[in-house]
């Protein structure tokens, strides 16, 4: 298997499988000398940890991050860093019942089409359990990019049917609920909408968004190499992820130039001496940081593995039926938050040190 590594001069390689006896990650390109511990990454990865509310999987993961590589007396030293998580409540009996069947929207299938071979305790790699090595490392890339004035937030905007209101967004708010809502009156409609999806043994998709503010002017590449292109692509790479927009995104498809055009004025105190008097492009023009916020949203499809009978095949190709056990997220864009985040934060860093490259200037 390629393709396990993400992003060129600031590279993340992540390795093991969901019911292994360990997740791992290498991460390349760090600058030597700045100040890091263990605490600084279990942070965002207890915000991603699964257990803390009947909301998520009920599996139980200390996630406990071990720095195994790349950190000397407190300080990185500009060598490759690697990091460890044990897995410690693998329940792969969940899975033998169906070990020989294809879970309708998972990945199993196509697996064992490409590669003759697959393990089908939770997914092995294709598992979301992943994602907590891409945390680890974009908690690494975020503390970087904060000594550069650069910071990063992730909210869930919306959930099924359910939006929140964006005339009671409060950024505090998100760290105060289980579903990262800005919008603290959403969150009893979120909450009932999950109750009905478990009792119906079902689940529901999300809606996210992530923005990045502090990001200079000139970040990005016009051609090959566009900011935006890149940031689409890691938020692609998040599993269960269908759709990426940023700024005006879908809604750009619907209006008119004299709508969305950003006008521009002078302002002195703005990088450029220009400030844009609106944000329909996303921070991001023409595949280069424009100075303003910069944001993302992805939409992510509901769990597929949900304990209602459904229609499939097993590894003989005679038609069967599947009703999938074990502990799942009723809501997978729920914990997709701070992994969206760690995205954002793996390809900014990774573009502030190409622009260094390019541009003998950092940042």
């Amino acid at each position: 298997m390629t393709a396990n590594s993400f992003g060129r001069m600031f590279r993340l390689t992540t390795f093991g499988e969901s019911h292994g006896p360990m997740i791992g990650a290498v991460v390349d390109g760090c600058p030597a000398g700045m100040e890091l511990e263990e605490a600084d990454i279990q942070r965002d990865l207890d915000r991603r940890r699964p257990g803390q509310s009947r909301f998520t999987t009920q599996r139980r993961e200390d996630d406990r991050v071990t720095i195994v590589s790349g950190v000397f007396e407190g300080r990185t030293t500009g060598t490759p860093i690697g990091l460890m998580i044990e897995n410690q409540d693998q329940k792969s009996r969940d899975y033998n019942d169906i070990k020989d069947l294809f879970r309708p929207g998972h990945a199993d299938w196509t697996y064992l089409q490409k590669y003759g071979r697959r393990d089908y305790r939770g997914g092995g790699r294709a598992s979301a359990r992943e994602t907590a090595m891409r945390v680890a490392g974009g908690a690494i890339a975020r503390k970087v990019l904060r000594s550069l004035g650069v910071t990063i937030q992730g909210c869930l905007i919306g959930m099924g049917p359910e939006r929140i209101d964006r005339t009671h967004w409060d950024w505090e708010e998100v760290g105060r609920n289980p579903f990262f809502s800005p919008d603290r009156e959403a969150v009893p409609r979120f909450e009932a909408l999950l109750d009905r999806c478990r009792r119906a043994e079902d689940s529901v998709g999300a809606m996210l968004e992530i923005v990045a503010r502090g990001v200079p002017v000139g970040w990005g590449e016009p051609v090959y190499g566009r900011l935006d292109a890149d940031l689409a692509a890691g938020m692609m790479g998040i599993n269960a992820v269908k759709a990426v927009e940023i700024g005006a995104g879908c809604a750009a498809a619907q209006g008119f130039g004299s709508q969305l055009a950003d006008e521009m004025v002078v302002d002195r105190s703005r990088p450029g001496g220009v400030r844009f008097v609106s944000n329909h492009a996303g921070g991001i023009l023409g595949g280069i940081a424009n100075g303003d916020d910069i944001v993302v949203r992805l939409a992510v499809k509901p769990t597929p593995s949900i304990h209602t009978e459904l229609r499939t095949i097993d590894s003989s190709g005679e038609a069967r039926i599947i009703k999938t056990r074990g502990r799942h997220d009723p809501c997978v864009g729920i914990r997709a938050v701070p992994v969206a985040e760690a995205m954002m934060a793996l390809v900014l860093m990774d573009h502030c040190l190409l622009h260094r490259a390019r541009s003998g200037m950092f940042p």
